[in-house]
């Protein structure tokens, strides 16, 4: 292990029919399968999808932080 950490963001969408909260642990969930070393979130965007008249899911934007291994 160094004594410095080098990080990279990824941006990705999570989806969710029942809260914003769901959206984002959706998001974190599907992104840890393949992204190792997370470390942070950010929310870049909140918006959803509209049926008849009332919320049919949410979508939100997420830039999610990851320490890149060895650093």
């Amino acid at each position: 292990m160094s004594d410095h950490h080098v990080y990279k963001k990824v941006e990705i969408v999570g989806s969710s029919k029942t809260s914003i909260e769901d959206a984002i642990q959706n998001a974190l969930d599907e992104c840890g399968k393949s992204v190792r070393n997370m470390e942070w979130f950010e929310v870049t965007e909140t918006r959803g999808h509209i049926v008849d008249g009332k919320v049919g899911h949410y979508q939100v934007g997420l830039k999610i932080g990851f320490r890149i291994a060895g650093s």
